[in-house]
């Protein structure tokens, strides 16, 4: 279709206010929704996909804007519930405050799927867009700034270095002093599947998050599947917070127990269910923005914890003690799903490249992003490793001598940044199990309520039934990240790019398919056996 025809190139979508939304229907008239059409994007030589209807877009509609939410470093405001002033219909078109380009949906030729008929297959239909969803829109209509390759590179490093930072030293000790170069590997591999994922959204204006991606690759089932899996994993980050305030809380005040109704609980069960009552009221919030700007601050405790770490080494005399073995077979899969759980930050890759002023320094900056995280995941290995030995434990602030300073704060910067990133991380789980409400409930504020306390009660029976930490680190590592990390982006980026790519590409794809499947049997099957085996 001809860009004079109204088809446009660029990518993105206008905001747009209730009665443009209106007019925009109107001016579409009878025009079929699925009609199929074909944009050429500006860098490549070839056809590319067509650009999707906002407003029929499949589950999840809110991916978008709760990953932009979660993952910005400068956040917009949002709001949450109930309450809010525009339906569905426009708070899609409003979905993210950063945009490559611009779409109008006044066009009604932009009316159309996402996928050319030879990808979707004929038995898929799209989701109904329901019109009232609890779905968070935006504040102001003004066009917010784009991130600079600075702050690209800090939200790159506040996404990967997370409370994995904390397990490194426990997986040199599980896997031996070579697990560090699968900790390299799986460094260079996630980097590269992540400059995949970039490619896979250059391949269409229609594209712009991971669900797109996994729907232009395998049809509405892959966009489902894929969604689920980035949900799941999600939910299982927010068990894992949960185990971590948890467990060192209980370290800074081992002597806290109680009973209730003549149950005894201990240090861990009374402070999971202490943070779970401190995180509800934060998932019910209707304005996330100030746990936004705190959950940017991730880069800061993380340096924090880092600093603390080191001065109780060198100032607090500690010290360095060689250790250790060269290579432990027996716990590698441990280690293999702790390192894999280091890099998995793929999910807000492609919102991260939305944001940015020049997308073409992308590659660069993720590739800086990564090697920071490497170094500052390598380094805390080391040091912890050298300090503790084999009295390491799956969080190095729990080894931390107590009567420190250091230690102390150490332990309460690890505290505080889950318990600010909580609400974040569940609410686009949250809002994709709302969708799935009937239409006429949607925007209701009990079902909202509902919803979110279930998630976070469902949070803490999980974490208090498999209370842990490391072995739950490595499952989702394991099994979660191998799939988001290596396996999904490869398979995707051959799908979607299939016929114009080269062998050299396409053996080294399929090799990072190898790898992620082995690395994801091998070190799910010992995480399960290492949690079985807790229990006796």
């Amino acid at each position: 279709m001809k860009h004079e025809e109204g088809m446009v190139r660029d990518r993105g979508i206008e905001f747009e206010t209730d009665d443009e939304e209106n007019m925009a229907e109107g001016i579409a008239g009878n025009q079929d929704d699925y009609e199929e059409g074909y944009t050429t994007s500006p860098n490549s030589s070839y056809n590319a996909l067509p650009s999707p209807n906002p407003l029929t877009v499949p589950w999840p509609q809110s991916y978008r804007q709760s990953m932009d939410i979660y993952s910005s470093f400068t956040p917009p405001t949002a709001s949450f519930l109930a309450g809010s002033s525009l339906g569905i219909g426009s708070s899609i078109l409003c979905s993210s405050p950063y945009k490559r380009s611009q779409v109008s949906v006044i066009d009604s030729s932009i009316r159309k799927s996402l996928l050319p008929p030879t990808t979707l297959d004929k038995e898929d239909k799209y989701f109904p867009t329901p019109k009232h969803a609890s779905i968070p829109t935006f504040s102001n209509f003004e066009q917010p700034r784009r991130s600079s390759f600075t702050e690209v590179v800090l939200n790159g490093i506040n996404v990967l270095c997370g409370v994995a930072l904390l397990s490194t030293p426990y997986a040199v000790n599980e896997g031996g002093w070579l697990g560090l170069l699968v900790l390299l590997i799986f460094c260079i591999l996630s980097c590269y599947t992540g400059i995949l994922l970039k490619r896979c959204l250059d391949s269409s204006p229609g594209l712009q998050t991971y669900p797109d991606i996994g729907q232009a690759a395998f049809g509405i089932t892959g966009r489902i599947l894929i969604s689920i899996i980035l949900y799941t994993e999600l939910y299982a980050c927010c068990v894992e917070y949960t185990i971590l305030m948890s467990d060192n809380l209980s370290s800074l005040f081992p002597n806290v127990n109680m009973n209730f109704f003549g149950v005894h609980l201990n240090s861990q069960c009374v402070f999971a269910i202490t943070v779970t009552l401190l995180v509800l009221p934060t998932l019910l919030l209707r304005d996330l923005t100030l746990l936004s700007y705190l959950s940017a601050g991730g880069v800061i405790a993380t340096i924090c914890v880092v600093i603390c770490l080191l001065w109780v080494g060198v100032v607090d005399h500690i010290g360095f003690h060689p250790s250790g073995t060269a290579l432990n077979l027996v716990n590698l899969p441990v280690a293999l799903g702790i390192y894999g759980f280091c890099y998995s930050g793929h999910s807000v890759f492609p919102n991260i490249y939305s944001s940015m002023k020049e997308p073409s320094k992308f590659p660069a900056a993720l590739v800086v992003s990564f090697v920071v995280c490497f170094v500052l995941y390598a380094g805390v290995a080391i040091c912890g490793f050298l300090m503790f030995g084999d009295a390491t434990h799956s969080q190095i602030t729990i080894n931390m001598p107590k009567y420190f300073t250091a230690s102390k704060i150490a332990a309460w910067t690890t505290v505080v940044n889950p318990l600010s990133k909580f609400a974040l991380t569940m609410t686009p789980v949250a809002l994709s199990l709302e969708e799935l409400w009937p239409t006429g409930q949607q925007k209701s504020h009990l079902v909202s309520v509902f919803i979110r306390t279930m998630l976070a009660l469902s949070t803490l029976l999980v974490s208090l039934t498999i209370p842990f930490f490391s072995y739950v680190m490595a499952l989702i590592g394991s099994f979660y990240s191998m799939l988001i990390c290596l396996i999904l982006p490869s398979a995707c980026y051959l799908k979607i790019h299939r016929g114009r790519v080269d062998r050299f590409q396409t053996a080294l794809c399929i090799l990072i398919i190898i790898i992620g499947m082995a690395c994801g049997c091998v070190g799910s099957y010992s995480a399960i056996k290492k949690i079985i085996g807790s229990f006796s």
